[in-house]
């Protein structure tokens, strides 16, 4: 009998167990938009829902080490929920000086010595692995499996493999009919619930750790997919190395620590996926104790458009020479850009940084720069910065202001790890970065904010392919993830089927306006004017514009936004505004109704602003330039054409 007893409460006792771990665990945002419910069986479950819509079901997550898989039949041992409301203050503001950061948190304890922390804001959720483990340990792979509620469209860049610039064009798939052997996307992607909701989906807090890809599970799902760590190397040309052999592991790492953060910015409006500042409320605090002499800034570029002033003025043989740098030095102090960037060309080779091409003379333009106020900012490859870790010392010695590194095309471990040592060693010696060839901006950004910039965008050097639509999805997804520097400010405006250019002659798809409003619709801590001088000099009130669009804001208020087809946004900077509208090819034209609801009450403002002009359906270059006074609560109609664009400034 007493047997009996014991075998009915050692089952009793598993049966509770067995409930207590299939319990469903609830998380919801502090406004209550977003709800979470997690549940613990054989693995790590989370559902999510928007205002009690269900839109991902069953998720789950693992990670698997060396010893074993964390999130493989979980052992819960305590759960802890909190919360968080505070206000973050971004060094480099490129959307608010102020960022209000709330949201309610659930942190997991599990046996086996690792937690799982989930955070819900008001646009979104995240989660991150922490482990307590001794000595390292080697991640094997990592499990972010997200399962759709119903046929979702997925917006996704393909590469090819896992070297990649991110510079694909945005492609469209069905969330049911994307295979598993299909091509897989980088991040970010943007998801589609052909309802009123979308889901941006990325990272932040990235370090010492690869980039996550995704790939289709053939079962209207997603799953994650991650470079290995590279562990010997061989020589391919100047700028690159090859991969020859891999480990069989996609991380070695320390064993106590945060993983990064997945995120999924969950929408009611287009307008939020434009506003989210979602990076950087994840992101490490910065580790610059003294941020002052960051100094975000336009710059003037000559590779666009290959170093070749002309005209009245230019009584020198223009090129990649001494001349010509003065000159472009001359055009960014009049008009107050802050820098000029000096493109290949400025060393003798492009393996050896510390000797100046002849032609060029670097230290007499330095001299020169100093003199008229511009700094100069240096490309060189990710290699040749490997390979002589010493030329930030060397260059804040020079006088250089900061460096564009080029080429890196890979987010594996190894080049993440990369990424961060050339942060920390330029912040060391006060140097800005803009790294080109290169990944989304991932969190490095804040916990190095001379990080200024990121290419990883289908920018404008692709010429006539940088179409407005694949262009009108960068504010709803890339941008809207980190910097961007998309290089815009073409003065040779033309409609797709009858674009014909190259350098030095490069031209731009999409009419003048449209290239002028990108430089308020597009985020970034340095922000180029790709174009000739001579081009604008001669067009000297569209430069006049341009040049005093700031490169960080106070205040970002999206006006009205469809992912892929128009954004027009509104930016502050101190009392004046900034207002911005791009629109892709597909209509003819595009009305949009402006309300200034966000001006001050009471006061007059001027705005003036450029539109399309009657004929930029056909000739992009036809612009109109006029001036209005406005005041809070009106209103006001914009016209665009085809691949047009708006932009004003009101004071």
């Amino acid at each position: 009998m007493n047997k009996l007893r014991l075998i009915l409460f050692t089952l009793l006792s598993l049966s509770v167990a067995v409930q207590a771990q299939e319990k469903q665990i609830a998380l919801q945002s502090p406004g209550g938009t977003i709800q979470v419910s997690v549940s613990l069986s054989d693995k790590i479950y989370y559902s999510v829902a928007i205002n009690k819509e269900s839109l991902m079901q069953k998720n789950y997550l693992s990670l698997k080490l060396n010893e074993g898989t964390l999130g493989q039949n979980p052992k819960l041992q305590s759960i802890k929920k909190g919360n968080g409301t505070d206000v973050l203050k971004p060094d480099v503001p490129l959307k608010f000086n102020a960022v209000n950061n709330s949201y309610n948190s659930l942190v997991l304890n599990f046996k086996g010595d690792y937690s799982v922390e989930f955070r819900a804001f008001d646009d979104g959720l995240a989660y991150r692995f922490l482990t307590r483990k001794k000595g390292q340990i080697d991640v094997i792979n990592e499990d972010f499996v997200v399962n759709f509620s119903e046929d979702y469209l997925l917006h996704v860049q393909q590469p090819g493999g896992f070297k990649t610039s991110y510079e694909e064009a945005y492609s469209q798939v069905n969330s049911k009919d994307w295979k598993a052997t299909d091509k897989m996307s980088n991040l970010p992607m943007l998801v589609d619930t052909r309802k009123a909701y979308k889901i941006l989906i990325s990272e932040s807090d990235l370090s010492d750790y690869p980039g996550m890809f995704l790939k289709g599970t053939g079962n209207n799902g997603l799953l994650s997919a991650f470079p290995k760590v590279p562990l010997e190397f061989g020589e391919d040309g100047d700028r690159s190395q090859k991969i020859l052999k891999e480990a069989g592991y996609i991380a070695k790492t320390t064993g106590t620590r945060s993983f990064p953060w997945r995120y999924f910015v969950i929408t009611s409006s287009d307008k939020q996926l434009i506003e989210n500042t979602m990076t950087f409320k994840l992101a490490s605090a910065s580790q610059i104790k003294d941020p002052s002499w960051i100094k975000p800034g336009q710059a003037s570029w000559e590779w666009w458009n290959d170093a070749a002033p002309y005209g009245p003025d230019v009584n020198f043989v223009s090129g990649y020479n001494l001349e010509t740098y003065k000159y472009y030095i001359d055009f960014a102090a009049k008009f107050g850009l802050k820098y000029i960037v000096m493109d290949e060309g400025w060393a003798k080779s492009t393996t050896d940084p510390f000797t100046p091409n002849p032609k060029v003379d670097v230290h007499e333009l330095i001299r020169y720069g100093k003199e008229k106020g511009v700094g100069i900012v240096l490309w060189l490859t990710w290699l040749t910065v490997h390979n002589h870790m010493d030329v930030f010392k060397t260059f804040q010695e020079w006088g250089i202001k900061g460096v564009k590194i080029d080429f890196m095309d890979r987010s594996d471990q190894w080049m993440v790890n990369y990424y961060e040592s050339v942060a920390k060693e330029a912040a060391k010696h006060q140097l800005l970065v803009d790294f080109h060839g290169a990944f989304k901006p991932s969190g490095l950004e804040y916990k190095y904010p001379n990080v200024i910039s990121y290419e990883g965008v289908r920018g404008m050097e692709q010429m006539g392919g940088t179409l407005p639509d694949n262009s009108l999805y960068l504010p709803f997804m890339r941008n809207a993830v980190g910097p961007m520097d998309y290089t815009p400010g073409a003065m040779l405006s033309m409609q797709p089927e009858v674009y014909k250019a190259e350098r030095p002659n490069a031209a731009s798809i999409g009419t003048r306006a449209y290239q002028m409003a990108l430089f308020v619709v597009f985020e970034s801590g340095i922000q180029m004017l790709a174009d000739n001088p001579t081009l604008y000099y001669r067009n000297l009130d569209c430069t006049e514009f341009i040049t005093q669009v700031p490169t960080t804001w106070d205040e970002t208020k999206a006006l009205e936004a469809e992912a892929g087809v128009v954004a027009v946004v509104a930016k502050r900077k101190g009392q004046t505004w900034f207002i911005g509208g791009i629109t892709n090819g597909k209509m003819k034209e595009r009305n949009v109704e402006l309300n200034f609801d966000f001006l001050e009450k009471g006061k007059t403002y001027t705005m003036t602003y450029f539109e399309d002009g009657i004929n930029a359906d056909r000739q992009a270059m036809d612009y109109r330039k006029k001036t209005i006074e406005v005041k809070s609560g009106d209103r006001f109609p914009v016209k665009m054409a085809r691949n047009g664009g708006f932009a004003a400034v009101i004071k």
